[in-house]
């Protein structure tokens, strides 16, 4: 979920030429439609991550759930990392921000994301968090020195403007009960924003497999504490449930980050920011799908209103 090259959650420099696993699919299709399919494929994989643990969620409690699937997600990230046979150990001078990204983009990001999921339809949540490029675009006026467009100021009042649409509620002691949990993924969004810009600045000096694997193991520090506040019953959990977790520990969490940080080197960033909206529009119709959640004429124009502004902001 990050909007350019060397931007994206904990970005790492590009440390081979992409042949080997890419090689025979390059010699078939361009670079530019292998990249496209790539963004696809991890838009596609993210966005079915919502409902999925929206689902888990009525079978464990909310941070044990994610602490299970975060744990076999740094298992696998981890076990690709030496098939690929990279440099799992990172360099020295790199410990400190490896832990400063794993936090922003694993640790915070889950326990925020998680609480917006217990309060709000999984459909909601992806919708808010995926303001994401429109905080990275803001960030980057500080911190990088890029003034912000009428383009992306306009993309700022669309988002927010949709996120009040989908808070929103017929009465107003449930608009006031959704509004923490929205609160809650507008962080999320806002930190993985900072942590676009901050790696956009400062990449990681490390191959893909071995940053999402070392990102997901530090992330799973404040997720494991909150998970052991927490009564699991694992009798409770069906066949679905653990194909729900077999999902989310290998695709997105590994998989389609690998996907992602090698379509950054294939297309335009524009392109794959604009393209990852995908992504919640999945989110939602899997909502729908996966969880009968339905949705009023209000939300549907606040879905309408937030991907608009969040489009807007990805193509300045």
């Amino acid at each position: 979920m990050s909007t350019s090259a060397e931007s994206g959650p904990g970005a790492t420099r590009p440390t081979s030429t992409g042949s080997g696993t890419y090689g025979f699919a390059r010699s078939f299709i361009s670079a530019r439609t292998e990249g496209v399919l790539l963004v696809l494929f991890t838009a596609c994989s993210w966005g079915l991550t919502w409902p999925q643990t929206k689902y888990l969620f009525g079978l464990l409690p909310p941070f044990s759930a994610r602490a299970v699937c975060g744990i076999l997600g740094c298992l696998v990230a981890f076990a690709v990392a030496l098939v690929r046979r990279e440099r799992v150990a990172p360099p020295a001078d790199q410990w400190v921000r490896l832990l400063v990204y794993a936090m922003l983009n694993y640790g915070l990001f889950i326990v925020l994301t998680t609480g917006s999921l217990v309060w709000l339809k999984a459909s909601e949540a992806v919708t808010i968090t995926y303001t994401l490029p429109v905080w990275a675009s803001l960030l980057a006026w500080p911190m990088l020195g890029e003034r912000p467009t009428p383009a992306k100021l306009v993309a700022l009042v669309l988002a927010l403007a949709g996120v009040a649409l989908l808070v929103g509620a017929d009465n107003a002691e449930a608009t006031w009960e959704k509004l923490p949990a929205a609160l809650m993924a507008l962080a999320a969004a806002v930190l993985f924003g900072l942590a676009t810009v901050l790696a956009k600045k400062h990449p990681l000096r490390l191959p893909p497999a071995t940053a999402v694997a070392w990102q997901a193991a530090f992330g799973m520090i404040p997720l494991l504490a909150l998970a052991a506040t927490e009564t699991r019953d694992w009798g409770r959990m069906t066949l679905p449930g653990w194909g729900a977790v077999a999902y989310i520990s290998t695709l997105p969490m590994t998989v389609a980050y690998l996907a992602w940080f090698r379509a950054l080197r294939l297309v335009p960033a524009s392109m794959a920011a604009t393209t990852v909206l995908v992504s919640p529009v999945v989110g939602v119709i899997g909502s729908s799908l996966l969880l009968g959640e339905t949705f009023s004429p209000r939300q549907i124009a606040g879905l309408v209103l937030t991907l608009s502004g969040v489009a807007l902001a990805a193509r300045g």
